[in-house]
């Protein structure tokens, strides 16, 4: 089963420890090397970025930053696991590392199971 875990907080966090970047990175070579980690990214701040919209019939593009977001995907990696349960273990792994070297941070993992190719593909 190949999952999605989206990593959310508000942007006044800034970039992370030098700590806890290390971290994820041991974390992150371990689950590549174990086949688990299939992708992964940190995200610029929405400074940086534009959001292309449709609304209404229109499309709109608006520049960052997104002043009305609460939350931002600050990050996201893919997984291929055995079950939920086991991707549930791993995102609190994950968030683990940021109670421990980034005290006072907020935010959420999300995990979302991804549809596999062949569900995709109409049935006739």
């Amino acid at each position: 089963m190949r999952f999605m875990m989206i990593v959310k907080s508000a942007e006044k966090w800034g970039f992370p420890p030098k700590q806890l970047m290390e971290a994820i990175g041991r974390l992150s070579e371990e689950a590549v090397q174990s086949g688990a980690m299939v992708g992964s990214g940190g995200l610029r701040p929405t400074a940086q970025g534009a959001c292309v919209r449709l609304k209404g019939g229109q499309v709109t593009v608006i520049d960052g930053p997104f002043t009305e977001a609460k939350e931002v995907v600050g990050g996201y990696a893919q997984f291929d696991l055995k079950s939920k349960e086991e991707a549930i273990k791993s995102a609190t792994r994950f968030m683990e590392l940021h109670k421990q070297h980034w005290p006072g941070w907020e935010g959420e993992t999300e995990i979302r199971e991804m549809f596999n190719p062949e569900d995709l593909v109409p049935k006739v």
